[in-house]
């Protein structure tokens, strides 16, 4: 591995590498630009893209798939309001021509409070559904009578609603963590061309990461969910942009010691390219391990999200330190980094930071765990779990059907969960289950394999399908019909597996994750106590955070609790992302502490990448807050806890806390590594109290 950055080093800052780099770069947008936009194709939005693998919900659906009208998705059309009878026979004539053939319009039910009418109209699957629902609503909302309120909702609008959601997320965020991370980067660099470099080569591991994206979902089997590939979009832009600063930084640190801005990148590069190898890694490698889930929509997010860093990553130490080197110098302008010059004032808010930490250090990381302890007991309070209604910021018209439905009819009218079972036990079956405490009915489903052998029945709930009481009833009907070989599936089973399987996959992957981010630390420094330290700190922040995040859901956007894929998805982003900082800090304080003794070594370290940290911490949670104003509850939490969950590792975690440590500990906090030894030899260096001002920057070595 070192000798693979050694060429990448050279090859970029070399005369003529750079000028192939960005030929090969452009080759590669050029060509294969056009698979970049096929991503859409190999989507899987069906409903086992979201549910357990092994879930016997996604049996069910897919046992579906051999009956004849497994086609057949109905929209629900309510009716509320006094006059409502004549609109509803008028809308029932024109519905009829919707209904696939053998199919046909339910005449409108009444409520048995006589306040509503529900028309049930079947649409073929194979057509496209969100065109029929939205004609489906022109119809039924025009000439409607005074008083009347008309919704169309059931599993054909819920698919249409989730559908238009995801059809914008795309574009959305990708327009909107474009402008923020370009915004940040003008504030950043206050210049205006290099903060266009960055954006350029982020848009080279765009292309890239979705082309293999593509073709490992085509070839290779790679799940891919319209979730993920919303998020893969954010991911790629905030790692990538968080590389960039850290290259940047170490670019103009080296242009400021070298007259040669070759040499100057090829050192840069040798330099700050273990840290970022050993970030991506762990991020990549982090993410991978979402594919012990059994949730298939975790395990799509974290495959995807592993390639997206791993093309960020290759376009960040190839792509760009060639732009840079080819620019030259000016690009930097008005701050243009002159040879010979300090490379930063000797007195900066950092160097502060480090001299106020240094001189209390038990202090200083007490009061960090403390304030982040009392952040995280916050988190005792999540209410977990989000119903149907509320996965939405601002409700569909599914939604208010589905309410408008439980007002007035049995709440599991419009979504009866499904039993499949043989056709020689169905009279069976349908009596076992009419016996469940929670059934308001069992009705015959009308379907039958080709073969006659298998039918299914229609189950209908008394509760609302996604309430606790709901669940149990499924829970109670598995346990009876179980006996006779029969399935039930449906919308609150599946939301029951997704459930049971959150709390399984917190349980397997969580360990995983840990240990895979240990092993890359302990292999990056060295040593074995800092390695366990700095986890330990991603893991407290990441329980901060969650606490912090929980307030503000509660308090400010006022969501109803936490859907039961954040927290692994939160922990996962977050140890991955988070140990990131921790990283940079800690491998230029090693790179230090050598020459310079521990204390010196942290004080300059801390020193020398507080504002890259800083900078690459803002615009990784800027990015992600993108997330929050999305219509989409469960990603908009995602965004929150990220976002916050990297302002607590940037500005407090690798600011106070691990230097704090580092210091505190002194040299036993890099045992029993090469590191410890060497401040061992030279006890008074490494002891040595802080120095008065600030210490001077350390010139190049090697």
């Amino acid at each position: 591995m070192r000798a693979l950055l050694q060429r990448v080093a050279r090859a970029p800052g070399g005369r003529r590498g750079k000028w192939l780099v960005l030929a090969a770069w452009l080759i590669v947008a050029v060509a294969l630009g056009p698979l970049a936009g096929k991503l859409g194709d190999v989507e899987d939005s069906s409903a086992n893209a979201f549910l357990p693998r092994g879930a016997e919900s996604a049996r069910v659906n897919t046992e579906l798939e051999k009956f004849r009208t497994d086609t057949v998705m109905p929209a629900v059309v309510v009716y509320t309001g006094d006059g409502a009878d004549a609109k509803a026979a008028a809308d029932r004539t024109a519905f009829e021509r919707f209904a696939p053939a053998g199919e046909e319009v339910s005449r409108p039910i009444p409520s048995e409070d006589g306040k509503a009418l529900m028309t049930v109209v079947p649409l073929d699957s194979e057509d496209e559904i969100t065109d029929k629902v939205d004609e489906l609503r022109e119809i039924a909302g025009a000439n409607a009578p005074p008083g009347v309120d008309i919704e169309v909702g059931g599993p054909a609008a819920s698919l249409t609603d989730s559908v238009a959601v995801f059809d914008s997320l795309d574009s959305t965020l990708l327009l909107a963590t474009g402008l923020v991370v370009a915004v940040l980067l003008l504030i950043t660099y206050r210049s205006p061309i290099l903060w266009l470099l960055p954006l350029l080569c982020v848009g080279f591991a765009a292309v890239l990461t979705q082309v293999c994206t593509y073709l490992l979902a085509k070839h290779a089997g790679l799940p891919v969910d319209p979730q993920s590939a919303g998020v893969l979009m954010v991911l790629v832009f905030g790692v990538g942009t968080d590389y960039a600063l850290l290259l940047i930084a170490r670019y103009r640190e080296e242009l400021h010691r070298h007259p040669d801005r070759h040499e100057a990148m090829r050192i840069a590069l040798r330099r700050s390219g273990p840290a970022i190898l050993a970030s991506a890694a762990t991020i990549a490698v982090g993410l991978a391990c979402l594919a012990f889930a059994d949730i298939n929509s975790s395990r799509s997010l974290g495959l995807v999200g592993a390639v997206g860093v791993v093309c960020a990553f290759l376009a960040m130490i190839t792509a760009l330190p060639a732009l840079l080197v080819i620019t030259g110098r000016w690009v930097f302008w008005p701050l243009v980094p002159r040879y010979g010059t300090p490379a930063r004032k000797p007195r900066t808010v950092w160097s502060r930071i480090g001299a106020a930490v240094a001189l209390r250090p038990r202090w200083s990381w007490m009061m960090s765990v403390a304030v982040t302890g009392a952040l995280a007991l916050s988190a005792a309070g999540i209410s977990m779990g989000l119903t149907q209604a509320e996965m939405f910021q601002d409700k569909p018209e599914s939604v208010v059907a589905q309410e408008r439905i439980s007002a007035h009819y049995p709440s599991g009218a419009s979504d009866p969960a499904k039993v499949i079972t043989s056709t020689d036990k169905a009279a069976t079956v349908r009596a076992a289950a009419s016996a469940v405490d929670g059934v308001a009915r069992v009705e015959d489903g009308g379907d039958r394999t080709p073969d006659g052998e298998l039918t299914t029945l229609s189950v209908v709930l008394k509760d609302t399908p996604d309430s606790r009481a709901a669940k149990d009833t499924i829970d109670g009907l598995r346990e009876a019909v179980h006996p006779m070989d029969a399935l039930v599936g449906g919308t609150t089973a599946e939301s029951l597996d997704t459930q049971r399987a959150a709390d399984r996959d917190l349980t397997t992957v969580i360990p995983i994750v840990l240990l895979v981010v240990l092993a890359v630390l302990i292999g990056l420094l060295r040593a074995l106590v800092a390695p366990l330290l700095l986890l330990a700190t991603v893991v407290l922040s990441y329980f901060g955070a969650l606490g912090a995040s929980n307030l503000v859901f509660e308090h400010v956007l006022g969501f109803a609790g936490v859907d039961w894929s954040i927290p692994l998805m939160g922990f996962v982003f977050l140890v991955a992302l988070g140990i990131d900082y921790n990283i940079f800090l800690m491998h230029r304080v090693k790179e230090e502490a050598g020459p310079l003794g521990l204390t010196r070594g942290v004080l300059e370290g801390l020193t020398s990448t507080g504002g890259v940290i800083t900078s690459a911490g803002v615009v990784l949670a800027a990015t992600f807050a993108v997330f929050a104003g999305l219509p989409l509850v469960t990603m908009a939490q995602m965004g929150v806890l990220v976002g916050i969950g990297v302002l607590l590792d940037t500005f407090l975690v690798r600011t106070v806390l691990v230097p704090a440590l580092a210091l505190d500990l002194g040299r036993w906090f890099w045992w029993p590594g090469r590191l410890f030894h060497h401040l061992a030899r030279h006890e008074p260096d490494a002891q040595a109290g802080p120095p008065a001002t600030s210490p001077a920057p350390a010139q190049h070595r090697g």
